[in-house]
């Protein structure tokens, strides 16, 4: 609209892309302003680099506040994703041992394999493998 405001009338304009002069006048005002948090989201850079992106938005609001300005995590949260920070969140390790759970087999064997003859001795293990995020 501002290189047509040079070839016709802004009322003109105005009227037939449905605007009103206010918000005309208040998107131009805002793009000229500019970015006002410019250096608020360099620090938060600068924290989330030197801390390998491992600090999610509470650990940078925190880190922000020892500096000396308290700033709130609602806006460090959403200014992180306007710069498309992310903590890196480490996958859990799959642990399937839980203790001693049901009735345990007595220890028949003592660990002697050897059999006379096929047929004597028979033993089984039960192992439990992750494979691809399943049992």
């Amino acid at each position: 609209m501002q290189e047509l405001r040079q070839q016709y009338p802004l009322a003109g304009l105005l009227k037939k892309a449905g605007l009103a002069r206010s918000t005309f006048y208040y998107q131009q005002k805002a793009a000229l302003a500019g970015d006002k948090h410019i250096e608020l989201k360099q620090r938060i850079q600068d924290i989330c680099t030197r801390h390998q992106g491992r600090y999610g938005y509470r650990r940078v609001a925190a880190a922000i506040g020892q500096l000396g300005e308290p700033v709130n995590h609602k806006k460090i949260q959403r200014l992180m994703g306007v710069l498309g920070l992310t903590s890196l969140v480490r996958p859990k390790r799959y642990r399937s041992y839980k203790g001693e759970i049901g009735r345990v087999a007595p220890n028949v064997l003592q660990r002697q394999f050897q059999a006379c003859g096929p047929n004597q001795k028979w033993v089984t293990d039960v192992t439990e493998f992750n494979v691809g995020g399943e049992k």
